[in-house]
């Protein structure tokens, strides 16, 4: 696209012929690789089960934050239950899950479980179609399964107040979409060139700036990356979530990405820190599989013992990482039973082990999970 003047990276002579410095990358690529190994090893050695507990974890987060980035919140409970059905793994009851939740999951399942599908224009539009059900996007109502027609003028990227609206990024026009996609789509498909997860980096970023539908590009071009991340990882089981980490540093991928789209075809600070940002992710997969393999070891001790449903469900959430202090009215408001339930409850346990009472002040008595022996 020969535009004159080079506001947008889109607009250079030479889109999309993407440039990076593969020798100053080399040590995060090598870090990346080397933190995947690890994760990858530890869970070889804990079993399927334990295995398809943090690919829940993981993939909950992924299609929690990814909507969260786009400041949308879905019901965490509805989310797992779906993905846990797909799965296959046994959380006991399951939460009601709404149509709009199923097609976030989806989407993020099929870009993971059929990683080695082709990605064609057809597949782009029921991603888009499962994200918009009703064919609104809040209370406007947009463009499904097609691509975006510019009829109320250019896309446009922006944020702030009406009348004081700042424009971060022009995406090119929608005339140009149908090439542009086409090209996209070829080199998507094509054997790889570069490093896997180098393409991953670039397939993120080279579907969010051609932006094409209405709404939802980003959270479609987030799961095209987790596609190629699958795709590098050789396996369909996600046990890190990139979404989280990118919503954890939300300003921070704002940033690069407003940068790297209003300067050169030169991406190596963008694949710098979208490898920087992946590396985190990988990290915190460690955490969250330390917290599987607790609650695992929890359950072989506890297993045999009997707990009454309010229980379970509230050691369940202390397991999965309760936010805040534990106190009785917290659990007579979760299980939805009275304050004296409650205590009832919580005295069992206490007495039993399961339970200690947390140390320090405040003015509501608290309580934690116990030693395991």
């Amino acid at each position: 696209m020969d535009c004159g003047d080079y506001t947008y990276i889109w607009q250079h002579d030479d889109w999309p012929r993407w440039r990076y410095d593969l020798a100053e990358l080399a040590q995060p690529l090598a870090e990346v690789s080397l933190a995947q190994g690890r994760l990858l090893g530890r869970l070889a050695d804990v079993g399927s089960a334990l295995r398809d507990q943090a690919s829940l974890h993981a993939l909950t987060d992924d299609v929690v934050k990814t909507s969260e980035i786009e400041g949308e919140r879905l019901d965490v409970g509805s989310v797992r239950s779906s993905i846990a059905r797909r799965l296959g793994v046994d959380i006991g009851a399951l939460a009601p899950v709404d149509r709009h939740v199923e097609g976030v999951v989806d989407m993020v399942m099929d870009a993971t479980s059929n990683r080695d599908r082709p990605v064609t224009r057809e597949r782009l539009f029921s991603w888009h179609g499962a994200l918009f059900p009703t064919g609104y996007s809040g209370l406007s109502k947009i463009g499904v399964g097609h691509w975006r027609d510019d009829a109320h003028g250019p896309m446009q990227v922006v944020s702030g107040p009406i009348g004081r609206q700042r424009v971060h990024f022009d995406a090119p026009p929608a005339e140009c979409l149908e090439r542009e996609t086409a090209r996209f789509l070829a080199w998507l498909n094509a054997p790889s060139r570069e490093p896997p997860l180098i393409r991953a980096g670039i397939g993120h970023l080279w579907f969010v700036t051609l932006h094409p539908f209405d709404d939802g590009n980003g959270r479609i071009a987030r799961a095209i990356g987790d596609l190629l991340l699958a795709r590098a990882d050789g396996s369909p089981q996600r046990f890190y979530s990139l979404s989280a980490q990118i919503q954890r540093d939300r300003s921070a991928y704002y940033a690069i990405l407003e940068r790297t789209q209003r300067s050169s075809l030169d991406i190596d600070d963008w694949l710098a820190w979208f490898l920087a940002t992946l590396a985190r992710a990988v990290a915190e997969a460690q955490v969250t599989l330390d917290s599987v393999l607790v609650k695992a070891r929890f359950w072989q001790r506890w297993g045999s013992t009997p707990f009454n449903e309010r229980q379970a469900k509230l050691l369940n959430r202390l397991l999965d990482g309760f936010e805040g202090k534990l106190t009785s009215s917290k659990w007579a408001a979760i299980a939805k039973c009275s304050p004296d339930t409650a205590l009832r409850d919580i005295g069992d346990l206490l007495t039993r082990g399961v339970l200690r009472k947390s140390q320090g002040g405040g003015r509501s008595t608290s309580y934690e999970l116990g030693d395991m022996p």
